[in-house]
């Protein structure tokens, strides 16, 4: 990108469940629709080129073996919210899940790039064996990108500032830091989650920030 792009925002929407991710109905439905699409025609080519070697009985089964696992991906991200309520993050996809982030065994920083979009998140644990919760709280691209709103991120910097056990202190501060630099107007490149996410070498699709990888970014905005 040549020119910087506009910061877009999540939008908050009610006081007691806080939005932690885009919910444009429009942009949602048409994901989808491209998301069944491209599984209706990987199904099918899988399938037409069994077919032609087992004929149409083992054409029609690896045409579901390969499509259904994929139609399940597609109609679970359809379905996916999250949001914070006081302290706690729900996730909703079939089911629901929660995770305090007050008392969250552990909680790391995650930077993943995927063509050339680098997006810095919260991965959250709940305990031991299970599956940790991922916040998106920025993806850039260039010198724009979308972040998420100043509610969110101001909700979600008390949520975690309590947490001794997983160093809460240290990302709370990080986010206190995007947040001041959103008042002042920084521009993109000179905002924490920026510098974090290109500062980290490239080539790697997903990176693990630790609490003590973290506290020491946070010291370095100071300076």
């Amino acid at each position: 990108m040549s020119e910087q792009e506009p910061i877009d925002r999540t939008p908050a929407r009610e006081p007691g469940r806080i939005p932690l991710q885009g919910d444009d109905a429009k942009a949602r439905r048409k994901r989808t629709v491209s998301g069944l699409i491209a599984v209706a025609l990987f199904a099918a080519a899988f399938g037409g080129v069994a077919g032609l070697i087992g004929g149409k009985d083992v054409g029609l089964i690896v045409a579901a073996v390969v499509g259904l696992p994929l139609l399940l991906l597609v109609l679970s991200t359809a379905r996916r919210r999250m949001w914070l309520e006081g302290t706690t993050v729900v996730v909703r996809t079939w089911g629901s899940r929660r995770v305090d982030l007050a008392t969250a065994p552990r909680i790391d920083l995650l930077l993943t790039e995927v063509r050339g979009v680098r997006t810095v998140s919260l991965l959250v644990a709940s305990g031991r064996g299970s599956r940790a919760v991922k916040i998106d709280l920025a993806m850039y691209a260039g010198t724009g990108g979308r972040e998420l709103g100043i509610l969110p991120l101001r909700r979600l910097a008390d949520a975690v500032v309590n947490n001794v056990e997983a160093g809460g202190v240290a990302f709370s501060q990080l986010l206190v830091a995007q947040l001041r630099a959103e008042a002042r107007g920084d521009a993109a490149a000179d905002r924490p989650l920026y510098r974090l996410a290109s500062a980290a070498p490239s080539g790697k699709l997903a990176q693990r920030f630790s609490m003590a990888a973290v506290n020491r970014f946070v010291a370095t905005l100071d300076d």
